[in-house]
């Protein structure tokens, strides 16, 4: 038996106390004082959630979880950056293809991201998080990089699918795993993740700058593949930044198994061990044993260990089980129902402008006497650099009393409804492009919050569902987008004001939200 089963083992600083056991009189401490109250979840789980939450934080933040998130940011730059590659390359592939509904580009992309999110999404919660934590890079890359040899528009689609298929695992898989090994004093590290999110815009937009802007077809033009080539070298560049990424964090970085999903799956030993592991990469030592765990079950209590029973719970663990979990309490019920609400109107809202924002940039910008292509990804990149110190600011934000997760992140939301309605003002390109700025600032804060304040209010076994279910709200919202575009004219102010109100209703319902994560540990 290993020494972290027996209880023996050693202390940096000689004999350590051992952690609290469940039924010991404690203080509250980061680890205790749980985002959900007692009686949301199932007893056993929630005092071993207890248990290995105070052994994470007695181990802190050190060089595995600095090594971890460097290693996430990846997900969360290739979330924002393939659907900012579609917004990106719409105009030039519109204008060589000519097709007869060109937003069916972006529908397509939105399908994948929607299978994508499912599947990655549930499937995470039933196969473990590291086989996905790899894949989803992986097939992002391959598929990116394959788009550039589009010989049709339907093949630009097909392709926008399948790599969004691997862009829509990111998030729901990334940032369970890394909340999961998060001491909860370091959780606002969620939010400043989103950095990477802005960092990757911008990165887009740059090297979009000069191969869209310069060898590209200009608006209206005839377009030959020839003369439109810069789309697909912008294709090669952003496939081969994301196979770097994927080498790295699959050949560079051993991503452990979550210690709540092991022990939520009754491998009470495997997340001591990992606890352990984790401990031993940050030159610390951790006093937690498997009898901490075994302490938390009551008499009597029995977890399936054969084979036969592992077989029946993996294919229980597809059932609807983990999505009723969610519903469980009336204020379980509740939050989740607002978080899925919140999510697909900004999955509405947000595509529906920003998608098309390059277009739209051009066509207003000819009516303005300047929309040219150079022009139109210029004013992209100053876009997107006012996103960086927005998920800045929101990072700091969620960590102010009395305003926290539910403060800033309403507040943000709203404020990028608000911008959107005096985008409709613009008299000039100037202008216009001075609203989008405020809209990609408050947007980057929106998101910020957004993306570390969601898997907070799931417990571990189902926050891969979690995650999941707002992720699909949000993807068939997002497939709503180029629908409405197809039958809207994107050169009147309609779009804006439907993305608008929608923004600031979701706004709105986080402030009915009944539970705030601030200063609390996420179970």
């Amino acid at each position: 038996m290993d020494d972290f089963e027996k209880g023996n083992h050693p202390s940096s600083t000689g004999e350590a106390s051992k952690p609290p056991r469940p039924g010991d009189a404690v203080s509250l401490s980061a680890g205790d004082n749980a985002i959900l109250p007692e009686g949301q979840i199932d007893p056993v789980y929630e005092k071993k959630a207890r248990v290995l939450n105070r052994a994470i934080q007695e181990i802190g933040m050190g060089w595995y979880q600095w090594q971890l998130t460097a290693v996430i940011s990846f997900g969360w730059a290739s979330d924002n950056l393939w659907p900012i590659v579609t917004s990106l390359i719409f105009t030039p592939v519109t204008n060589e293809f000519l097709p007869g509904r060109p937003p069916l580009l972006t529908l397509s992309q939105n399908i994948g991201l929607l299978a994508g999110a499912l599947f990655w999404g549930f499937g995470c919660d039933v196969f473990g998080r590291r086989w996905a934590f790899n894949l989803t890079l992986g097939i992002t890359a391959v598929f990116g990089m394959a788009a550039a040899g589009s010989p049709t528009f339907a093949a630009a689609g097909v392709f926008a699918a399948l790599w969004s298929f691997g862009v829509g695992g990111n998030l729901p898989v990334d940032s369970a795993i890394y909340l999961e090994f998060l001491p909860a004093s370091h959780q606002f590290l969620l939010t400043v993740l989103s950095v990477a999110w802005a960092v990757a815009q911008v990165v887009a937009t740059l090297v979009a700058w000069p191969l869209l802007g310069n060898l590209t077809c200009q608006e209206k033009a005839v377009c030959t593949r020839e003369q439109n080539m810069g789309w697909r070298w912008f294709m090669i560049v952003m496939g081969g930044i994301t196979v770097l990424m994927f080498l790295v964090r699959f050949g560079l970085f051993t991503i452990y198994e979550s210690p709540k999903y092991l022990m939520g799956k009754g491998r009470d030993e495997d997340a001591v061990r990992i606890v352990h592991e984790v401990a031993k990469r940050n030159g610390k030592t951790t006093t937690l044993t498997v009898a901490d765990l075994k302490a938390c079950e009551p008499e009597g209590y029995v977890h399936e260990s054969n084979v036969a029973d592992a077989v029946k719970r993996k294919l229980q663990d597809v059932r609807l089980d983990r999505v009723r979990a969610l519903f469980a309490t009336r204020k379980l019920a509740l939050s989740t129902s607002l978080i899925m609400v919140v999510w697909a109107f900004i999955g509405l809202g947000y595509p529906l402008y920003n998608a098309f924002l390059p277009y739209i940039q051009a066509t207003r910008g000819a009516g303005f006497g300047d929309g040219s292509t150079y022009l139109t990804y210029r004013n992209s990149l100053i876009i997107a650099v006012l996103g960086v110190p927005g998920a800045l600011l929101g990072g700091l934000l969620v960590e102010l009393p009395r305003f926290g997760r539910k403060g800033t992140l309403a507040l943000s939301t709203i404020l990028t409804g608000v911008f959107l309605y005096a985008s409709t003002t613009a008299l000039n390109s100037q202008s216009l492009l001075g609203w989008n700025c405020a809209f990609s600032f408050t947007s980057n804060v929106m998101y910020a919050v957004l993306y570390g304040y969601t898997p907070e209010l799931f417990p571990t076994p189902q926050r891969g569902t979690g995650n999941a279910l707002t992720a699909t709200c949000n993807r068939i919202f997002g497939i709503m987008a180029p629908i409405v575009a197809m039958f809207a004219n994107l050169q009147t102010a309609v779009p804006v004001y439907i993305s608008g109100a929608l923004f600031i209703a979701a706004g709105l319902l986080v402030l009915v939200l009944p539970f705030e994560s601030r200063g609390k540990a996420a179970l």
